[in-house]
C-alpha cells in the first residue's frame, strides 16, 4: 500500500502531496494522520519557511471518502471534531505561508482545505464544488466561514445551497483563489512561488497572517492597536534591519526568516 501523503523536502520549503490518486485523494483516517504529521513536521522544522500542498493524479481532493463513514450520525461529528477541524486550525495557525496548488477537482472538504491555505493557484481544469447539499449535509471544514468572507453572501449562498461546480476562472474572478495557471504550468509555478516565499522574511509573513486572521473579528480601533503591536514585533527581527539596508543599498535582501 502506498503512503497516503508524500513529503518532498526542498531547499527552504516542503512539498506535501495528497497521495490517493485512485480515489481523487479523498480523506481517510490514515490520510488525516499522515497529513497532520507532515504539517507538524514542517511547522517544527526551522529550515522550512514555506509549505506547498497539492494532490497526486488528476484531482486535488474529493473530500471525505464516504466508504469510511459509518451509519451512526455521531461518527460524522466525531470525524469533524477529531480530524477535519484540527486540520483547518493547524493550517490557519501555521506561522509560515502555505501555498495550495489545485490540480483538478476540489470538492466538499477538499475545496475548503484549499481555501484554508494562504495562496491558492489552480489549473484551468480545476473545479471547486461545495458538494455537501447533494448528499443532504452542511458545508464543513470552515466552508461556511470562508465562503462569505471570500466571495460575499450572495455567492456563498449560491455555492452552498446549489452545490454546483465552478471553474477555476470563475473562482479567480470571484476572489475565491489567487490565480489560474495553465495545466502544464501549475507544478512549476507553484514550486516557484513556494521557493520565493521561502526566501522572504518568514517571521514578518507570520505576523501578517496573524493580523489578517484577526481583522474579521476586530473593529478598526482594535485592528489599529494590533497592527502597532505586530509592527513593533516585526521591527525586532534582524530581517527588518536587512530589508531597510537592502532597500537603501538598492540590492536584494538576504532574509533569514528569524524572529530574533
Amino acid at each position: 500500500m502506498s503512503d497516503p501523503i508524500l513529503v518532498e523536502r526542498r531547499e527552504g520549503w516542503h512539498r506535501i502531496v495528497l497521495n490517493r490518486p485512485d480515489k481523487l485523494n479523498s480523506f481517510t483516517i490514515a490520510l488525516h494522520r499522515a497529513l497532520a504529521a507532515a504539517l507538524d513536521e514542517a511547522a517544527a522544522d526551522e529550515s522550512c519557511r514555506a509549505i506547498l500542498l497539492t494532490g497526486a493524479g488528476r484531482g486535488f481532493c474529493a473530500g471525505q471518502d464516504l466508504a469510511e463513514i459509518g451509519d451512526d450520525p455521531a461518527d460524522v461529528r466525531a470525524l469533524l471534531v477529531d480530524h477535519f477541524n484540527p486540520l483547518i486550525r493547524r493550517i490557519r495557525a501555521l506561522r509560515k505561508p502555505v501555498v495550495c496548488a489545485v490540480n483538478g477537482v476540489a470538492a466538499g472538504a477538499g475545496a475548503n482545505l484549499a481555501l484554508a491555505c494562504d495562496i491558492v493557484l489552480a489549473s484551468r481544469k480545476a473545479r471547486f464544488i461545495q458538494a455537501f447539499a447533494k448528499i443532504a449535509l452542511v458545508p464543513d471544514s470552515g466552508g461556511t466561514w470562508f465562503l462569505p468572507r471570500l466571495v460575499g453572501d450572495a455567492r456563498a449562498r449560491g455555492l452552498a445551497l446549489l452545490g454546483e461546480p465552478i471553474t477555476a476562472e470563475q473562482a479567480e474572478a470571484w476572489g475565491l483563489i489567487w490565480a489560474v495557471v495553465d495545466d502544464e504550468s501549475l507544478a512549476g509555478e507553484a514550486d516557484r512561488l513556494a521557493s520565493h516565499l521561502a526566501n522572504q522574511p518568514t517571521h514578518a509573513l507570520g505576523l501578517i497572517k496573524r493580523a489578517l486572521a484577526a481583522a474579521s473579528e476586530n473593529d478598526l480601533d482594535a485592528q489599529l492597536d494590533l497592527e502597532a503591536d505586530l509592527q513593533h514585533e516585526a521591527c525586532l527581527s534582524p530581517d527588518y534591519a536587512e530589508g531597510v539596508a537592502a532597500f537603501v543599498g538598492k540590492r536584494n535582501a538576504a532574509f533569514t526568516g528569524r524572529a530574533r
